[in-house]
């Protein structure tokens, strides 16, 4: 009875938080996590990546653009920020979008958001010829097999489905709190100091 039970919940785990918002507990002592959001791009037996979805940096697409020689990019694409996507690799960048366009290195989220880690989406964008919907990341979170789990046990993040209007659309500042409304939970009044019941 036991190998079964076993397989279940190894089924139950495997890839069940791609495309989960990761609400990160009042309790989260990283600050690189504290009062964030991330969705999960990937998740399977060898570990999760994440793009926190509520941190803009200084940076704006204009910088980036000027970065990679990109001239007279498009102003409505030139004036977003950038995002901190997490604490990895923060050298690269990683761009979320509806699902459109085709684009050479792309994992599909899900039906309705890709990550694009390949540069043909950037300059798509700065022509003004892009995906409709976009967020670009410097850095991902990643972890390594079992880690997210064990966080999860741990009572550091809930998790909700990911919804395109809190990934693209919502003000970055109302993101935390509104991903945790659509548990039915206020996350402001739950205590930082978090048991297990």
């Amino acid at each position: 009875m036991s190998p079964r039970i076993g397989h279940t919940v190894r089924m139950d785990i495997d890839g069940s938080l791609t495309n989960q918002l990761l609400i990160a507990m009042p309790g989260m002592m990283d600050p690189n996590f504290s009062t964030t959001v991330t969705l999960i791009c990937e998740h399977n037996d060898e570990g999760a990546l994440g793009i926190v979805i509520n941190r803009p940096l200084t940076l704006k697409m204009s910088g980036l653009f000027e970065q990679l020689d990109l001239a007279d990019p498009h102003p409505r694409e030139a004036d977003r920020p950038v995002m901190m996507g997490g604490p990895v690799g923060t050298e690269r960048g990683f761009v979320l979008h509806n699902a459109s366009g085709s684009y050479e290195n792309t994992l599909t989220v899900s039906d309705d958001i890709r990550l694009t880690l390949s540069r043909d989406v950037i300059d798509d964008m700065a022509t003004g010829d892009g995906p409709s919907s976009t967020l670009v990341a410097l850095g991902y979170a990643g972890w390594d097999a079992g880690q997210l789990e064990s966080e999860m046990l741990a009572n550091s993040w809930l998790s909700v489905p990911a919804s395109t209007d809190i990934v693209f659309d919502m003000p970055f500042d109302q993101r935390w709190m509104s991903a945790a409304k659509t548990l039915g939970i206020d996350i402001s009044q739950i205590s930082p100091d978090a048991g297990h019941a």
